[in-house]
């Protein structure tokens, strides 16, 4: 299989690279294709002619996304379907990368693949939008919903949390959203698995268990060795510009169909924090 990762310069993208071996796998960064061109995305796809698209390629800070709404749009949304219009004129498999924020954070079980999405930020109004017309457009397509991303080799929250702990006596942090963190080597695993089963509709990937930040921060401290206090605060108190689910667990069925699971949080913690004093 020839597989072209789309977004390979970003924390999943780098991660997809390292792990993907057995497979022709060409990974391109937004210097090398802007996905909201559709004529260049199209040449570049004609040009390569892989069998798999994985689209790990978005704008992912959902703050800034709330003051630059048509940029999030047209990376997000229009970038994804220009990518999967190249996949259907050759052929090829798409795997597009959807996140929690598609949902609301209503809910107090966790989210399974069918259940209605509403969002309630401009980043997940962005990502339920491609969603839709992707799998108008594409119907087999792949559309791997994620939470929580962590890794080595760009910004995430383990690594803002251990870098501030390192100069402050305590942390503030919020107490009443809760998810699962999802390390970045895992999900790229679980994504190549998927790519090779060619994999369709919706599904769900994530590490197992849930927690809320604070209670994520307070593991990262632990586990680091450091004496920094947690304390739990509200998202209120924060105020940060996009609204956040309170609640986004995804549930692991849709992935266990296909024979995949994945790694408790904890266990990917701990060998993040290997993989990043390396």
């Amino acid at each position: 299989m020839k597989a072209m990762i789309l977004g390979a310069s970003g924390l999943l993208g780098k991660a997809l690279v390292r792990e993907w071996s057995g497979d022709e796998v060409i990974g391109l960064g937004s210097r090398d294709v802007d996905i909201r061109q559709a004529t260049q995305v199209l040449a570049t796809v004609e040009n390569i002619r892989p069998d798999w698209i994985v689209l790990a390629a978005a704008y992912t800070n959902v703050d800034d996304c709330e003051s630059h709404p048509d940029l999030a749009f047209s990376i997000n949304c229009d970038g994804a379907v220009n990518v999967a219009q190249a996949a259907k004129h050759i052929n090829a498999g798409l795997l597009f990368l959807s996140s929690d924020y598609v949902f609301d954070g209503e809910k107090t079980s966790p989210y399974e693949v069918d259940d209605p999405r509403n969002p309630k930020s401009v980043y997940g109004r962005s990502k339920a939008k491609a969603e839709t017309i992707l799998l108008e457009l594409l119907p087999s397509c792949c559309i791997v919903r994620t939470s929580w991303l962590f890794g080595t080799g760009g910004k995430c929250f383990p690594d803002t949390i251990l870098k501030a702990a390192a100069s402050r006596p305590s942390l503030d942090v919020v107490n009443d959203q809760r998810g699962s963190p999802t390390y970045a080597v895992d999900l790229a695993r679980a994504i190549i698995e998927l790519s090779r089963k060619h994999a369709g509709g919706i599904v769900h990937v994530t590490n197992a268990g849930d927690c809320s930040w604070y209670e994520f921060a307070r593991e990262i401290v632990t586990q680091a060795g450091l004496a920094t206090k947690v304390q739990p605060v509200s998202s209120q108190q924060m105020g940060r510009p996009a609204p956040r689910p309170a609640y986004s667990v995804l549930s692991s069925k849709s992935l266990q169909s296909y024979g995949i699971s994945m790694p408790n949080w904890q266990d990917a913690l701990q060998r993040y924090l290997r993989e990043r004093n390396q």
